[in-house]
């Protein structure tokens, strides 16, 4: 591992006394691996009947897993949606709170998916996940985790925060927080971020994280919450950041996590100067002490009374076209015809209470298809998201040759009748085909298809 900047060395000397020869000696360690069961496709009671990996339960998390499999990516419980790759440490801030399955839930800064994939398992059949990355590209990346895993009732947008506070006022039960940060808990995961370390980024980066906890609170219903995490160690980017806004908002408090996370991490540290008592509800998540990375949170109530007020409902639905009730009807066991809806021409399947117009939409629920003259071309996120509803199964078994060549992008051969046809492994969907005359047309996208 790269030499620390010696700067960056002192301040953790400062931090942490005694233990700072502990924190460098785990920089020498392996990062640690872990993968979540995504419980919108399956529970972690039927994952584990069927669980190939070699793992130990994360104890914090009630769907995680530390693992040390390689490869796992390329598993077909992968491209199933079944699980979610990602670092332990950074699965702890969306456990800080306890969330009711029917909330809005807003995650500012949300690529590559990791928290927002991680609220939406909390969430029920009527809660709303929007999902948000300012970074064209990657919201790309968080777009395409959402379709992987199947999820319903997910918007991904993309634009700043100062823009979501106009277009969403007052809208969230909660809202994850995940500020852009100097990166000081990933310097054993990534290198580059040693690289990229100074205390003026430090400074900036403290600067942009009380721009975006503020453009939070305006887009947090009365009564509230919102988890501020960062994955770095700085107190100016941390507890000060939490101390400063406590000072200039007196109608919000820091409050305690759940006991199974106070229990896994350590207090926030209380520096001169700071004026919240409670600055040690912070939790601080350090690679010497758990299995991780270096993870801060904080949980922050909006304590007004809570808004009664009914959500702004979403615009009437415009005309849809008789092709698209025709090819889910011809598809579908079941679907809720209330909730097929046309987002800027593509029928989407998506919650109609929920007003989406100004904002700068990447995906709004499940995206049905591409009308074609007098017929729908099915997007693969239909599969992933509707495959529990389709009439036509074919079931394929993880180590099945069939499976292989769908994987590849291959066809196979299927005594199913005619039709569009979803693929399931272990009950979960892997994607779509078009059964003709005995043989599955392959509709796996190319770019996902291993080589």
């Amino acid at each position: 591992m790269k030499a620390l900047p010696e700067k960056f060395a002192e301040r953790m000397k400062f931090l942490l006394g005694d233990d700072f020869d502990n924190y460098i000696k785990s920089l020498e360690d392996n990062p640690v691996r872990a993968f979540r069961v995504n419980t919108d496709k399956i529970s972690v009671q039927d994952f584990l009947k069927i669980n190939p990996f070699v793992t130990e339960k994360i104890p914090y998390v009630e769907n995680g897993f530390y693992f040390e499999d390689e490869k796992i990516g390329n598993h077909p419980y992968h491209h199933a949606g079944m699980i979610y790759v990602q670092e332990p440490g950074a699965m702890m801030p969306a456990e800080c709170v306890e969330i009711d399955p029917d909330w809005c839930v807003l995650d500012m800064c949300a690529a590559p998916g990791g928290k927002s994939t991680q609220l939406k398992n909390t969430l029920g059949e009527n809660g709303v996940l929007v999902s948000n990355e300012i970074v064209p590209s990657r919201c790309k990346i968080l777009t395409g985790n959402v379709e992987r895993l199947g999820l319903k009732n997910v918007v991904t947008t993309c634009m700043d925060t100062k823009k979501l506070a106009s277009v969403f006022p007052e809208t969230f039960d909660l809202i994850m927080v995940d500020a852009p940060c100097s990166g000081e808990g990933m310097f054993r995961k990534e290198e580059i971020a040693i690289d990229e370390w100074s205390e003026e980024n430090v400074k900036n980066c403290a600067l942009r994280q009380k721009e975006i906890l503020e453009n939070a609170t305006k887009c947090l219903k009365n009564g509230g919450y919102i988890v501020y995490a960062t994955c770095t160690f700085s107190l100016d980017e941390n507890e000060k950041i939490i101390d400063d806004f406590l000072k200039n908002h007196p109608d919000f408090e820091i409050v305690k996590v759940p006991e199974i996370v106070e229990e896994n991490t350590c207090d926030g540290i209380k520096f001169d100067g700071c004026q919240c008592e409670n600055i040690h509800f912070a939790r601080r998540f350090y690679p010497h002490k758990n299995k991780g990375e270096g993870q801060f949170a904080a949980v922050l109530h909006n304590t007004n009374s809570a808004n009664n007020y009914a959500p702004v409902k979403g615009k009437k639905n415009d005309k849809i076209d008789k092709v698209i009730y025709d090819f889910l009807d011809d598809t579908l066991v079941y679907y809720d015809r209330e909730n097929v809806l046309l987002h800027k021409g593509t029928p989407v399947y998506f919650d109609p209470d929920f007003k989406v117009e100004k904002a700068t939409v990447f995906s709004m629920g499940i995206t049905i298809g591409e009308v074609r003259k007098n017929y729908i071309q099915p997007h693969h996120q239909f599969f992933m998201g509707m495959g529990e509803n389709f009439k036509r199964k074919i079931e394929l078994s993880p180590d099945s040759e069939d499976l292989k060549k769908y994987l590849h992008g291959e066809e196979f051969d299927t005594d199913f009748p005619n039709g569009w046809a979803v693929v399931m492994v272990n009950g979960c969907a892997s994607g779509g085909a078009k059964v003709v005359n005995g043989r599955a047309k392959n509709h796996y996208p190319k770019g996902l298809r291993i080589k």
